[in-house]
């Protein structure tokens, strides 16, 4: 076989085998560093290996590097210290290589390395001053990994294809609580230290921390809810005993879940993304809070991540699909079997909806569409999270169910393809291969070549999925706002027939697929912008965030000045801090009327850069057009 090749790593991760890291750091919220050490324990697997080459980050300083050598039998271990220099990678990171004497690098003998950094300004870590916090009364922390960010929270081997266990020990000032993606937890209140332990495997990218003034309560036998003091009791409140619930429809699907507890914790909206499906602990923003079903969503997606993504992971972010497409088909499995096909089919119309939409921003020939999407040395892999990695990936598992003839029986499929390859690093032939060893009778008529629908176009062909599956089940919810986009299209309008339509009685996720699909149709006259907005946007202002976002997004691409201060006063709802920069947002706002999408999202990633308390709408801008909702 050929050995895999990450180009997102500077490390020789072929050279050695890591079977555990412990981190020992303390955390100073007043200068924003994190100093402490690491410790790797190794073993050679490759003759002649005599650097160990991790990957690092400028923003990591390096203080000093040294290795525990076996003594013999007789004499004690000695403790060496070692030299090392730092050379330039990508833009996203360097590589520290550290030379290793003969002594160590015997082939299958561990050996340890002791590494003391500190943590400045890296793109791992997020230190938040009190008022960018929901509760602006304490300064918050936390980190964020995906993909190749934690590289700058501790030296790794930062590729999805190295899994391994790690500890560590956290030492905060009072009143600072610490969370990390661990399956045992433990806390010293007299020494104030919290001591960690992930004792499954897992790749560097899943290593999370949050600290700051966090709370708990329990919501099922496995799971507790963790948050700021003033958003905790909403957070209960919104989830509830649908956790458990959810895990044990996942289970009866997939089988158990192994990561032992599964708990939550809302970050304020500075948090750069919506979720992520860090083991034992997902992260999620708080603003989420706002809509149930998209909430619904988040948290089902990242429960299906204990299987997909976290317990069998893709070996190279090349092939993120592996993980994304497989959680996304997981995700609506649970949701089909909890609420319903027409539900899913609904929640899946309007996300395929967002894939053909960003299929024209980016032409059909965009490489980024592909399955198999091939970097180039340099290239962030971050940067090419899209919705093809999501929603072409499930295309296709979803054609590969289809092949069974009986959705049950891919189920059973799954669930014997977790149990082969869980808690290791995959590629898309490794699943392929265990499908059709798994159906034999398909590989036997040689469903892989099936004209138009071969495995390998699905890979590697650009463009939209080959096909799509059948959503008619949900009909009955997508038909109404079907009729109602086309009553807006006629000329003129209906207004009886419009006023039949009432809004408000219907689930967001309709609401944001009718929004959706007139945005698709604008340019919009100023006429019917005038319609639109008498008819709806008092209305929209009293509805979640993802419904006014995208008519926000409405009155911007048709530049509908009148409903130009909404785009003030959602800004203003959603930030954290005293508006003391009104003519910024003006200036923003003005930006966004006159430019195209693709300016609109520059600009606004600007302002947000400058100015943390504008991340929410760049999120919520973000989330529509470039990438999608969920890590």
């Amino acid at each position: 076989a050929c050995r895999l090749v990450d180009i997102a790593s500077a490390s020789n991760f072929h050279s050695f085998k890591l079977r555990h890291f412990h981190l020992d750091l303390r955390l100073n919220f007043a200068v924003k560093e994190m100093t402490g050490w690491q410790v790797l324990e190794l073993v050679p697997i490759q003759p002649g290996a005599h650097t160990l080459v991790l990957d690092s980050h400028p923003s990591l300083l390096i203080h000093s590097i040294d290795c525990k050598v076996p003594g013999t039998t007789a004499a004690q271990d000695i403790t060496l210290s070692l030299t090392y220099r730092v050379d330039p990678f990508t833009d996203y990171g360097s590589s520290l290589n550290i030379s290793l004497p003969a002594s160590v690098t015997r082939p299958h003998r561990a050996f340890q390395i002791t590494v003391r950094y500190t943590t400045t300004d890296g793109p791992a870590i997020w230190w938040l001053d009190a008022e960018l916090t929901c509760g602006q009364t304490r300064p918050l922390v936390f980190t964020q990994g995906h993909s190749v960010c934690n590289r700058s929270f501790f030296p790794c081997f930062d590729t999805p294809a190295v899994k391994s266990t790690y500890s560590a020990t956290v030492r905060v000032p009072e009143g600072v609580t610490v969370l990390m993606s661990a399956s045992r937890s433990a806390y010293s209140k007299q020494e104030r230290v919290f001591q960690f332990s992930m004792e499954y495997p897992v790749p560097a990218y899943l290593v999370a921390l949050v600290a700051g003034d966090l709370q708990h309560a329990d919501i099922g036998p496995r799971s507790r809810v963790w948050a700021e003091p003033c958003i905790l009791a909403c957070a209960v409140s919104k989830l509830g005993g649908s956790v458990e619930r959810w895990l044990n429809v996942a289970e009866d699907l997939f089988g158990p879940y192994v990561w032992g507890r599964y708990d939550i914790v809302f970050l304020p909206p500075s948090f750069p993304i919506v979720a992520m499906e860090n083991p034992c602990l997902t992260f999620i923003i708080s603003s989420i809070l706002e809509s149930r079903e998209f909430l619904l969503i988040d948290v089902i997606h990242e429960i299906a991540h204990g299987w997909f993504g976290n317990a069998v992971t893709n070996a190279t972010w090349e092939e993120m699909w592996l993980s994304e497409g497989l959680a996304t088909y997981a995700q609506r499995r649970i949701t089909t079997e909890a609420y319903g096909e027409a539900f899913t089919c609904l929640e899946t119309v309007f996300r395929l909806d967002a894939l053909h939409r960003q299929m024209r921003l980016l032409g059909d020939n965009n490489p980024v569409s592909k399955l198999q999407v091939k970097f180039e040395p340099g290239i962030n892999p971050s940067s090419l999270m899209n919705l093809f990695t999501y929603e072409k990936g499930f295309c296709f598992v979803s054609y590969l169910s289809q092949l069974c003839g009986d959705v049950k029986s891919f189920d059973s499929f799954l669930r014997a393809y977790i149990e082969q390859f869980k808690f290791t690093s995959v590629v898309a032939q490794d699943l392929l291969d265990f499908f059709l060893g798994f159906f034999p009778e398909l590989k036997e008529s040689c469903v892989a070549q099936r004209e138009g629908l071969e495995f390998e176009r699905w890979l590697n062909d650009c463009g939209p999925p080959l096909c799509e599956p059948d959503l008619s089940a949900g009909g009955v919810l997508t038909g109404p706002v079907q009729s109602l986009c086309d009553l807006w299209a006629c000329d003129p309008q209906d207004p009886e027939a419009i006023a039949n339509f009432n809004l408000s009685s219907w689930s967001t996720f309709q609401t944001v697929l009718f929004l959706d699909r007139l945005l698709d149709r604008s340019p919009l006259s100023n006429q019917v912008m005038g319609q639109l907005s008498r008819c709806y946007s008092a209305q929209l202002d009293e509805m979640n965030a993802e419904v006014q976002i995208r008519w926000l997004q409405i009155v911007v691409r048709n530049s509908f000045y009148p409903d130009l201060p909404r785009v003030r006063g959602f800004l203003h709802k959603h930030v954290s801090v005293d508006w003391t920069r009104e003519l910024d947002c003006y200036w923003a706002a003005h930006v966004l009327m006159r430019g195209s999408y693709v300016t609109m999202l520059l600009a606004v990633a600007n302002v947000a850069n400058f100015f943390p308390f504008y991340n929410c709408f760049w999120i919520y801008l973000q989330r529509y057009y470039y990438t999608i909702q969920l890590y």
